[in-house]
């Protein structure tokens, strides 16, 4: 007995010292990332000034005359994440008060992953998706539509991103006790009252979570907007015209026409740190609401 004792304990040691050494895997991996970022983009910085940089409303570095302002790239992705989560947060939403209060079990366990598959689609799939389907229906009942233009790649980025708002809301009211539904179909709500006003407010932290991890997504996606959206850098928040994001921009630098160390080449380390910033403070924004919704609720 002693001795099978001493065997649990010591694989109990291996174990832990394998997640910790895996833990320490990925935080090595993500100061890798952020030195090469840091680094490369410093050397871009004292070419290029870092308020024309963010200030500045043209940006053509791979052209004759050179122009660096970040903000046509920053609208563009702006622009296609929007558009994304004015598709998917309602419907994303539904769908889980929909299979979390109405749907049958059997039916939830059917549908829920087939809904998931949706994540597993290859993103270049959506992609040409949005170009030769999504965007000649648009240009049905918009005329002036561009062939390449935010609207159908941000409508197509919604549809794959509904995933992760359905499921992680799903689960977050499904985590609401039983207590609080019990107690609103003893005061005579319906189940539409009790799923708005009791267990949404309640799963709240949930849902935030999982909307701006969305929204995370959509700001990093590179295939969609690649091949819909155009690269043409335009500081517009027309959604019917052909603009060029952050991660769109990343791609048609690396595909190998641009001399490293060139300060051609250094910008997508540039355009890189500024995609890194914006979701690390999504990411602490999405910690700070999920512990203050907790707090209020608890």
């Amino acid at each position: 007995m002693l001795l099978t004792t001493r065997i649990i304990r010591n694989q109990e040691k291996w174990i832990e010292k394998f997640l910790l050494f895996s833990a320490f895997i990925t935080i090595l991996t993500t100061i890798g990332i952020v030195l090469v970022l840091t680094i490369e983009a410093f050397k871009f910085f004292r070419e290029v000034s870092i308020v024309e940089f963010l200030t500045g409303t043209e940006w053509t570095p791979l052209f004759t005359k050179k122009l660096y302002g970040i903000l046509p790239l920053l609208s563009g992705t702006l622009l296609t994440s929007f558009i994304a989560i004015l598709v998917a947060l309602p419907l994303g939403l539904t769908i889980a008060i929909f299979l979390s209060e109405y749907a049958p079990r059997k039916f939830r366990n059917y549908i829920k992953p087939s809904l998931e598959l949706l994540a597993a689609v290859p993103t270049v799939v959506y992609g040409f998706f949005a170009l030769t389907v999504v965007t000649p229906f648009l240009q049905k009942f918009i005329p002036g539509l561009s062939g390449f233009n935010s609207l159908g790649a941000g409508i197509v980025m919604g549809i794959m991103i509904i995933p992760i708002i359905s499921s992680l809301s799903e689960d977050a009211l499904n985590a609401v006790p039983a207590s609080l539904r019990e107690a609103s179909y003893g005061m005579g709500s319906t189940r539409l009252q009790t799923s708005l006003r009791v267990l949404v407010p309640a799963a709240s932290s949930g849902i935030v979570v999982s909307v701006i991890l969305a929204i995370s997504r959509a700001i990093g996606e590179t295939m969609i907007v690649a091949i819909a959206a155009g690269q043409q850098p335009r500081f517009t928040m027309n959604p019917f015209v052909p603009v060029e994001t952050l991660t769109a921009y990343i791609v048609q630098v690396s595909l190998g026409d641009v001399p490293h160390n060139s300060i051609e080449y250094r910008t997508i380390f540039a355009a890189g740190i500024t995609l890194f910033v914006f979701t690390f403070i999504l990411n602490t924004v999405s910690h700070w609401l999920k512990n203050k919704f907790r707090e209020q609720y608890e």
